[in-house]
Order: C-alpha cells, then structure tokens, then sequence
C-alpha cells in the first residue's frame, strides 16, 4: 500500500490534528513509498531500528518518536545516528503520542485497562486525560499489585497500605505521576502511572489514594500494538510487534 494512505488513515483514526503536542505527530522520516511491511514499538531507539530492518520492515511506527519540544534541532550524536540509519535503509518513521495515549479503543489508557482486567465505564466524570473505572470486585491493594506484575511482567512500586480494599481506580500512562492530584480530587482508591517523582510519594500517603508506578514502558506497549493490529487487518498489511526491553 502507499505510505501516504497509511499515514492519512492513521492520522484521521487518532485525531492527530486535535492535539496540541510536544513533538509532530505522524510521518516524521519519510522512507519507501509502499509498505508492505509494518513493525510497532514504544520507543524509536536504534535497537528498535535495527530489529526493524532485521524483518524487512518498510515502516516503523512508535509511540515516542523524535523531534521534541525544546530538544536540540541539530542532527548530531544518538539523533543522528538513528536517522541516518533509517535513511541508508529507506524506511519511514511514524510516531504518535497523544492522540495514542487518548484513543478510546486503541489508546494506551485504553488498552492498559483491558490488560489489566479495568471495568472502563467511568465511575466519575473524567478530568483531562486521566481515566477512571472500577475493579469487578474488591481486592487488597496487595492482591492488585500482584496482578499488574503478573499482567506487565515487571515488578511495580507500590506506595499505600497492602491491605487495604482497593475498587476504584484512575489511571494514565507513562509519566503521568503529575495528575495524581486529579486523581486525588476523583475520590478514587488508587491511581496508576508509569513513572513517580519524590513528592508523588507524600502526596499518595497523606491523601489516603494508594499510588503504584507500574512502568513507562510496560504501560505504554499495548496501544500502539493495537494500533499496529488494526492497520494490518484494515490495510492487510504485515505486522509485527517488536518489544525492545525497557526497565523505566
């Protein structure tokens, strides 16, 4: 298929043009003109690259991919590296960020609640990007933690009493932790983020809300398969998933 409709889709799919983002969203490296074969990942670090080239990819679509408010514009060290490498090999680089976060069936708060077992139907109104949603049944905060490392494959950190009952839940992807105080004023038992900062800590113990860090990475892989699977089987297009481990 030619690149051009697969970026024209997947930019109307997500709504790319109603966000306001930290980086451009879409094509920012223009390879090949048809792909036939595309590879998903969270970052678009050079392993990534590489693994991509490895199977023949015609095109790598991210979630974190390059050009970044603030960062230097200059083509120099890792940057140009990584660019370089896509260039001598002819193959695009796509990335979407916000519009992937906020999706409601292919984003990545969206899809982390389906891995993570999240009844999605809001038990409050929403507030920004923060989700909220409730658990089928009660479970310690304890038992809870046990499921997001069995589900994530990676240990979380968890700030809050083990035992206590945890049911609803707000949550955010990635480096979220700066929205625990919506989550705060949600009235939630828990929130759920990728990352944490010292003072999230101080926040979770003397709000009551029991926080848990699960991961930048392990959160965020889900939607961006997602939307890898959805363009193959609408486009019939080659897709593969390629996960390059991330401890953060």
């Amino acid at each position: 298929m030619e690149l051009k409709h697969l970026t024209n889709y997947t930019r109307q799919i997500l709504q790319a043009d109603q966000f306001k983002d930290y980086c451009p969203n879409g094509l920012q490296v223009q390879g090949r003109l048809h792909v036939n074969k595309l590879v998903t990942g969270v970052s678009a670090s050079l392993a990534l690259l590489e693994a991509a080239k490895d199977v023949g990819a015609d095109a790598v679509l991210v979630h974190h991919g390059y050009f970044w408010k603030n960062e230097d514009a200059c083509l120099v060290g890792v940057k140009h590296k990584r660019i370089k490498f896509l260039m001598e090999n002819d193959i695009s680089l796509l990335a979407y960020h916000l519009p992937l976060d906020a999706h409601p069936e292919l984003g990545n708060n969206a899809q982390l609640a389906r891995v993570l077992e999240i009844n999605t139907e809001p038990i409050l109104t929403n507030q920004g990007p923060v989700s909220t949603g409730s658990l089928d049944a009660p479970q310690t905060l304890d038992q809870f933690s046990r499921l997001i490392e069995s589900k994530l494959k990676r240990a979380p950190l968890v700030i809050g009493d083990l035992n206590r009952p945890i049911q609803n839940v707000a949550w955010c992807t990635g480096a979220a932790q700066g929205y625990i105080e919506e989550a705060i004023a949600l009235g939630v038992d828990l929130f759920i983020s990728g990352e944490i900062s010292e003072q999230t800590v101080h926040l979770s113990r003397e709000s009551g809300v029991a926080y848990i860090a699960a991961g930048h990475h392990a959160t965020e892989r889900y939607g961006v398969k997602a939307l890898g699977e959805h363009l193959s089987s609408h486009f019939e297009l080659d897709h593969e998933f390629i996960d390059i481990d991330n401890p953060v």
